[in-house]
């Protein structure tokens, strides 16, 4: 079989050598290393104990590993909860998902002005940053055409959400020269906002001539073999690594 090399990659990324690996879970040197060169398959509850360690899904790191079947029953498990609403979602919700996030925490709006209510939010942001997390703000380009044109959309005048945005970098600018946080601009259609701490997100998917707030929110926890986290993750990046540094 040919080498693993989806896995290669993942712990290169995080780090770990095989035998590292096989020490964490306490397993032969020698069998974490055939995963590796020969492509051998962990057994199903290793495989999960691997995907979780690397932050990867099963299916991603095994792709002929998971069924279909499978993949889109976990994936179903990964929606923890539907809310008909985003300002439906808990306040409380939001202060976990923030309090508990240690490595990751990714947002991409247009606006988000919702979240400067929180009178912490930047002291938590700088703190998580200072104990080595990943922050990732991704705001829309107020003079984009995407922007003009939701904001049209959403009935309230040509350049609402342009202002509405100034309001939004203004408040979040001084975080600009914290190490561990970076702030972009991005001028995609916005078809859901995404707020990830972690493995856990809240995605906000948008609906023609409603406010963002008005729309549906889905309450996401990462599986190492589903693929719905993963889906949101993925766009998450593709957005970022065509955004413009905030300026």
């Amino acid at each position: 079989m040919p080498p693993n090399e989806r896995l290669r990659d993942a712990l290169l990324k995080q780090g770990i050598t095989p035998s590292e690996l096989a020490d964490q879970l306490q397993v032969d040197p020698k069998t974490a290393e055939r995963w590796v060169t020969t492509g051998r398959k962990p057994h199903a509850r290793t495989r999960h104990a691997i995907a979780a360690k690397l932050g990867e899904t099963e299916r991603y790191l095994w792709p002929d590993a998971v069924s279909e079947g499978k993949a889109q029953q976990v994936s179903e498990s990964e929606m923890v909860k539907l809310y008909p609403h985003r300002n439906a979602v808990p306040n409380d919700l939001w202060d976990r998902l923030l309090g508990a996030a240690r490595s990751h925490v990714d947002i991409l709006v247009y606006v988000g002005m919702f979240m400067t209510e929180k009178p912490t939010l930047l002291d938590q942001l700088r703190d998580k940053a200072a104990n080595g997390a990943r922050i990732r703000l991704l705001f829309g380009e107020r003079d984009s055409d995407a922007v003009i044109q939701r904001s049209l959309d959403e009935g309230i005048g040509r350049n609402t959400i342009s202002a509405k945005i100034d309001h939004a970098l203004a408040f979040f600018k001084p975080l600009a020269d914290t190490p561990g946080v970076e702030i972009r601009t991005h001028a995609t259609v916005l078809y859901n906002s995404i707020y990830r701490f972690d493995d856990e997100m809240v995605v906000n998917p948008h609906v023609f001539g409603k406010l963002a707030a008005h729309a549906p929110a889905m309450h996401v926890r990462r599986l190492a073999a589903g693929d719905l986290f993963s889906t949101y993750a993925d766009s998450f990046d593709a957005v970022w690594d065509g955004a413009s540094a905030l300026t």
